[in-house]
């Protein structure tokens, strides 16, 4: 056996050799892989439509945004509705629009048997109303929030979640050719000085104040890769963001955003 596999061996090397060599365009009946020179290409980053529209198709799913039909935005516009915010903000021009995809606002626990997905609370496990609870008492000995999920919008004070929504559209254009790895402060519709209540835990973010107390937020590009994305208040990174509506910017986030700045 010895014998036989070192008979064999300078064969097996010279047949590795031919291959390797070969100038014939095919082996074992395959081309033979070619040069290939990356070329880096940018999708088109406009939209074609008012961010309202963008908002409203990608809420409800009965019309087609940008080739795409879907309802990432059906929490967000409940939202808007409970607050009796009006899609005409988002028709307004010269704006930077900050929207919440649906895991921004809550994600529900899940599990999967034989390949079907199937939801097993109501409770969330991540987003806005996870990360933001409502406080349903405060312990007397500690001063500490005792805290339960939100299931819905109308858990949250009415004007808190107004308030909230304003704080997520700012004045100006704000985007990739703009930004850079430091923060930009930008004005949102909030009014300086605007108060969260004490009934959820946003009303305890920025040192108890709630909201930043100039209504502002900030945005920068997280560093200067290609792929870097935007942050938020130094504490959430985009999901997609850069998309060019006809009346501004729109950046979209899969996980919450906070009221004010987190240092």
């Amino acid at each position: 056996m010895k014998i036989l596999k070192n008979s064999l061996l300078p064969a097996i090397i010279l047949l590795l050799v031919t291959l390797t060599q070969s100038s014939c365009k095919k082996l074992f009946g395959l081309n033979r892989q070619t040069d290939y020179d990356y070329v880096k290409k940018t999708l088109d980053p406009n939209i074609g439509i008012s961010a309202g529209k963008f908002l409203l198709d990608r809420a409800t799913g009965t019309g087609v945004a940008n080739g795409v039909n879907d309802t990432v935005f059906k929490y967000m516009k409940l939202g808007l509705e409970y607050a009796g915010i009006d899609l005409a903000e988002y028709e307004k021009a010269d704006r930077t629009f900050l929207f919440m995809h649906n895991d921004g606002i809550r994600v529900l626990p899940t599990k999967t048997t034989n390949g079907v997905i199937t939801t097993t609370s109501n409770i969330p496990t991540a987003g806005l109303w996870f990360d933001f609870p409502i406080v349903t008492s405060v312990n007397p000995t500690t001063g500490v929030p005792v805290t339960r999920p939100a299931t819905k919008w109308s858990d949250y004070p009415k004007e808190d979640v107004k308030n909230y929504f304003l704080y997520l559209i700012g004045e100006g254009r704000h985007n990739f050719d703009n930004l850079n790895a430091n923060n930009k402060t930008v004005k949102s519709l909030l009014p300086t000085g605007a108060v969260l209540s004490k009934s959820t835990m946003l009303g305890y973010f920025n040192a108890g104040k709630g909201f930043d107390e100039g209504g502002n937020f900030y945005l920068k590009i997280l560093n200067n890769s290609d792929q870097a994305p935007i942050v938020h208040n130094n504490r959430t990174n985009d999901r997609s963001a850069g998309y060019v509506a006809t009346n501004g910017i729109v950046h979209v986030f899969g996980a919450s955003l906070a009221p004010g700045m987190l240092n």
